[in-house]
């Protein structure tokens, strides 16, 4: 079992949010996620300036298993995706907390609305999921 960074934030589909000091986010999926989808071999990243909805796909990841979507926790604008991503879609493998996947501009309270769980309450859905 990994250790959760306690400075993130986390969904019950396997994706955390990093909070950064100029108001932004990043996005990524946590190490639980990788691990279940197995090598990545390709990472869909979208352009900036997209808008989305919290629980839209914003993502595709691609493993040597099967692609699988990711969801935006939060609502908002997407002002980066990860270019790194684009030559190394390994690095997610890598360091799933260091790898992150889209920087969002959140809509306004779209943090505070937001359903998302400490680094203890993801652990106990990861506990009832077995892993």
């Amino acid at each position: 079992m990994s250790k959760l960074p306690p400075d993130l934030k986390y969904t019950s589909s396997h994706e955390w949010v990093r909070s950064l000091p100029d108001g932004t986010v990043e996005i990524g999926i946590t190490d639980h996620a990788q691990s279940a989808l197995g090598d990545l071999v390709f990472v869909d990243v979208p352009e900036a300036g997209r808008a989305v909805k919290a629980g839209e796909a914003c993502v595709v990841v691609e493993s040597v298993k099967a692609a699988s979507d990711v969801y935006s926790p939060l609502s908002g604008e997407i002002t980066a995706g990860n270019p790194v991503l684009a030559s190394e879609p390994e690095a997610v493998n890598k360091d799933a907390y260091g790898a992150w996947l889209i920087r969002l501009k959140p809509a306004a309270g779209a943090l505070e609305q937001a359903q998302l769980l400490s680094a203890a309450d993801y652990q106990k859905v990861l506990d009832a999921e077995g892993g």
